[in-house]
C-alpha cells in the first residue's frame, strides 16, 4: 500500500499581510521559515519516494526547507505549473479585510471557497480542479499505483481541488473545507481507493 502526503506551504509574506496572493510570486515570511522545522516533524520518519510542487517561490521554498529538515535533499522534486495556486484575478494584492468591506463578506467567501464562483478575471475552484486533477491522475496517481510514496507541497486551493477529487467531496460542501498553513493530510492508497489517515 502506498502513501500520499499533501502539505500546504508555510506562511508567505502576503499571507502575513492578509493579502490575496494567487499567482503572484511572493517568498515565505520570516515566521513561515521559522516554522519549517516544527512542520517537518509531521513527516519525520515517513518514507517518501517522490516529491511534487509548483514553481511558485513559496511552494519551492517550503519544499526545500522540509526536505532539508528531513535529511532528504537528494530526493527528486518534480515542478509543474499545474499545481500552482488558483488565480485570484483582480483580487491579487488586495487586503482580504478591505475586499470584504468593498464587496461584502458573503461574496468574498464565495470567491475564496466555493466551487463555481470566479473572482473578477480569476479562476474558480472548478477551474483549478480542471488544471490540477488531470496532472495528478497522469503523474502522481500513477506513482501511487506503482507503490511509490508521494509528497505534494502546494498551495491551499490546488490541494483543496485534489482533496475534492480524492474524497469525492460534493460541490456544495467544498466551501467548508480548508487546509491551514503548514497543514498536512495523509492517505493510504491501495491501487483503487484512498483511506484518509489521522
Amino acid at each position: 500500500m502506498s502513501k500520499l502526503y499533501l502539505q500546504r506551504h508555510l506562511k508567505s509574506q502576503w499571507n502575513l499581510e492578509n493579502k490575496f496572493t494567487g499567482w503572484t510570486d511572493v517568498p515565505l515570511s520570516k515566521e513561515g521559515i521559522e516554522s519549517a522545522k516544527d512542520v517537518s516533524e509531521q513527516l519525520m520518519g515517513l518514507k517518501i519516494d517522490k516529491v511534487y510542487t509548483s514553481p511558485l517561490t513559496r511552494n519551492k521554498e517550503t519544499t526545500t526547507l522540509i526536505l532539508k529538515y528531513l535529511g532528504k535533499n537528494d530526493l527528486l522534486v518534480s515542478t509543474d505549473k499545474a499545481l500552482d495556486e488558483r488565480n485570484y484575478g483582480d483580487l491579487q494584492g488586495m487586503n482580504k479585510d478591505e475586499a470584504k468591506v468593498k464587496f461584502g463578506e458573503d461574496q468574498v467567501l464565495l470567491w475564496r471557497r466555493s466551487w463555481e464562483e470566479r473572482p473578477p478575471n480569476g479562476e474558480s475552484l472548478h477551474d483549478t480542479f480542471n488544471r490540477t486533477v488531470p496532472y495528478y491522475k497522469e503523474f502522481i496517481e500513477r506513482n501511487l499505483k506503482d507503490g511509490k510514496n508521494v509528497l505534494i507541497v502546494s498551495s491551499g486551493n490546488s490541494l483543496r481541488s485534489i482533496v475534492k477529487y480524492i474524497e469525492n467531496i460534493p460541490d456544495e460542501k467544498i466551501i467548508e473545507f480548508e487546509i491551514p498553513f503548514g497543514g498536512l493530510i495523509k492517505y493510504d492508497f491501495d491501487g483503487s481507493k484512498y483511506q484518509k489517515l489521522q
